[in-house]
Order: C-alpha cells, then sequence, then structure tokens
C-alpha cells in the first residue's frame, strides 16, 4: 500500500499544483486542513448532540506583505457542539486604489480535529476579487462532524483554532492563479511545512505539468 507522502509526490505536488493539493487536504484532513467532502452533509447528520461538551472555535487571521488588504474575523471565537452548524463572518478590505485579487489558505489547530472540521460555505473555496477600496463581509458556515466523538484522540478537544492566510493571486505558467508567495511561506499558512510531502526542488522539475 503506498504511503501518504508517496501518494501525495504521485500527485504532484509543484508549486503550480497548490489547488489540486488543496483539494487532497481537504478530502482527507491531511496537514490540519478541514475536510469538505460531501457524505458528512448529509441532513440526519447535522445536529447537535445532546450532553456532548461544547467546543470553542477560535478564529485568526493573516495577510502576505503583499496582499494591501485588512482582514480580520468579526468575532474571535464560538461554541458548538458537535453535528451543529454554525456561521462565522470575515471582513475583508482592499486599502489599495486598485482592484485586487486574494487566495485564502486555511488551516486547524491540533491537526488531529481536521477530518472532523466541515465547511458547508466558505470564501476560501475560490478566489476572491475586491475592487478598490472595497469592503466585505464574508461568510464561513461550518460544524464539527458528531463522529469526532468516536475517534479517542480528538474526542477530548475543547479547543481549536482555525487560521485563515489570504495572499495576493498570480498568473503562474499555466495561467491559473496561485498565491503570490514563496512556496514555503503558502505551505505554513497551511500547516503542511512539518510534512516532507516533497522538496521544491523535486516537485518543479518533475511535476511541471500537473494542474
Amino acid at each position: 500500500m503506498y504511503s501518504t507522502a508517496t501518494i501525495l509526490v504521485a500527485l504532484g505536488l509543484s508549486y503550480a499544483a497548490v489547488p489540486l493539493y488543496r483539494a487532497f487536504c481537504a478530502a482527507t484532513g491531511f496537514g490540519g486542513t478541514p475536510q469538505t467532502g460531501i457524505g458528512k452533509f448529509d441532513p440526519e447528520r447535522l445536529h447537535a448532540i445532546p450532553g456532548a461538551r461544547p467546543i470553542k472555535v477560535t478564529f485568526n487571521s493573516a495577510t502576505s506583505e503583499a496582499l494591501p488588504w485588512k482582514f480580520t474575523p468579526q468575532q474571535k471565537h464560538v461554541w458548538v457542539l458537535p453535528g451543529e452548524t454554525s456561521l462565522a463572518f470575515y471582513t475583508a478590505k482592499n486599502n489599495s486604489k486598485e482592484d485586487v485579487i486574494g487566495i485564502a489558505t486555511y488551516n486547524v489547530i491540533p491537526d488531529r480535529v481536521a477530518p472532523y472540521f466541515a465547511k458547508v460555505e466558505c470564501f476560501c473555496f475560490e478566489e476572491q476579487r475586491l475592487l478598490a477600496g472595497e469592503e466585505v463581509d464574508m461568510p464561513l458556515f461550518f460544524f464539527i462532524d458528531k463522529d469526532i466523538l468516536e475517534d479517542p484522540s480528538a474526542r477530548n478537544v475543547t479547543d481549536i483554532v482555525l487560521s485563515y492566510t489570504f495572499f495576493k493571486a498570480r498568473r503562474n505558467q499555466q495561467g491559473h492563479l496561485e498565491p503570490d508567495a514563496p512556496r514555503e511561506v503558502v505551505d505554513a499558512s497551511l500547516g503542511w511545512s512539518e510534512y516532507e510531502h516533497a522538496s521544491p526542488s523535486q516537485s518543479n522539475s518533475e511535476n511541471k505539468d500537473v494542474q
């Protein structure tokens, strides 16, 4: 059986393949990336579990130096029960005199709860364009899957930190948008820097055509 590292290398983890790698991690919870798969969204699963302990979700935000935006959470934290849906908001303002496209990366701490942190809707699912001087509210609709209560390594977690980093977008050689930042900076924002999935030199030389 292939190891996780082997699968990731096979996928072609070139810097241009950030969207593909992010999709893989969103489907598996790898590296602290919250899951966004569809199986957890069945209506019968989306209800609070009576008697369960509330979980505190704290919201963090950051922007790259190249992005002239102010990006902040509208609430410091919320309390949710496993299975309960919750709505939170961030605010983003373009402080420049030009329209700017931004791309958000995200991760969850502790990473062992990532397979249970599910997003129904999020501004991070696609790039965001803000007009010069524009300010917008960015919603996040999420829940913590009730299966967390069956996981001995995660069921006693009562504090979760969800972090977003917005980067200015640029187009790569294939014409696709990607974060305008060094790969190691993007990896760190995603919580992947501790995983030896592939070196930048390997990825860029061996997997240039992966989208």
